[in-house]
């Protein structure tokens, strides 16, 4: 069995408040985009097979086979049911550390589909626990609509949101940026979203009703991302900004645009929505 997990961009991201538990507080608004990784289940039945066998290709993902968000989330359903022997495989096309949700969205993705493969009868609610259990985003990727986000992320709002039509680029410079590090170095707003400034999303006000708090900090530290989001607008960008908290940014054009001449390693998507 094999599904496809999107990744997805912020449109605003607003950092409310550090939480006693460590956690921020934030608001935003989540996008699944047409850009998507490959994730391949199967039920091994070869004697002698080991409960997992888990294999990647494709862009190079830091970090052990432990500390996977894929391999955690087998590891969590089984502590709820009883699994059989299962052969993963994850195919990489979203870039890693880019603000894109590619881990979250994989994480997920593997919660529906061994779920799905082994009947294992979890309901949508109890996925929805173990998403949060694996990372702030990853509740969104269970059912990956347009939503609000609050909380640390684990709070979702569908909302009504039209972008069909319209056409992302979507570029990511190549410069790993830690989400942890820009959340130390962003200073809370305070401030929470106005009902008024959400009520009426439409693309010729993103710029007012939707910054990103984390650009101040992530632009200071890596000024070639800021420089991105400069040129986007400059192509005739109705909207752009950084997703999440980086490095990848996006703008959101009314027109097929055309592509731009970027430095070597830079990758550049245009995806129609």
């Amino acid at each position: 069995m094999i599904v496809f997990p999107p990744a997805k961009i912020n449109l605003g991201l607003n950092v409310v408040e550090r939480r006693p538990d460590g956690f921020h507080e934030i608001e935003s608004i989540l996008v699944p985009i047409p850009l998507y990784d490959a994730l391949e289940a199967v039920i091994e039945t070869a004697p002698g097979s080991a409960p997992l066998s888990y294999t990647r290709t494709g862009l190079e993902i830091s970090g052990d086979i432990e500390s996977d968000l894929c391999y955690k989330a087998v590891m969590l359903l089984g502590e709820i049911r009883s699994l059989p022997n299962l052969r993963l495989h994850l195919h990489k096309v979203i870039p890693m550390g880019a603000g894109l949700g590619g881990g979250s969205s994989d994480g997920a993705h593997t919660l529906l589909l061994v779920n799905a493969l082994c009947e294992c009868g979890v309901s949508l609610n109890e996925l929805h626990d173990l998403a949060a259990r694996l990372g702030s985003d990853c509740p969104f990727f269970l059912t990956p609509n347009s939503k609000l986000v609050k909380g640390r992320g684990e709070r979702l709002t569908e909302i009504q949101l039209d972008l069909k039509g319209n056409w992302l680029v979507l570029v990511d410079p190549g410069i790993h940026v830690s989400t942890a590090e820009v959340y130390r170095n962003t200073e809370p707003t305070g401030v929470q979203w106005s009902e008024v400034q959400r009520a009426e999303l439409k693309l010729t006000h993103f710029r007012e009703q939707l910054p990103n708090t984390m650009e101040a900090y992530v632009f200071k530290a890596y000024p070639k991302v800021a420089e991105l989001k400069d040129r986007l607008i400059s192509a005739g960008a109705v909207y752009a900004s950084m997703s999440g908290s980086g490095s990848s940014v996006f703008g959101l054009f009314e027109q097929k645009p055309v592509p731009m001449d970027l430095p070597e390693g830079y990758r550049q998507w245009t995806l129609q929505l």
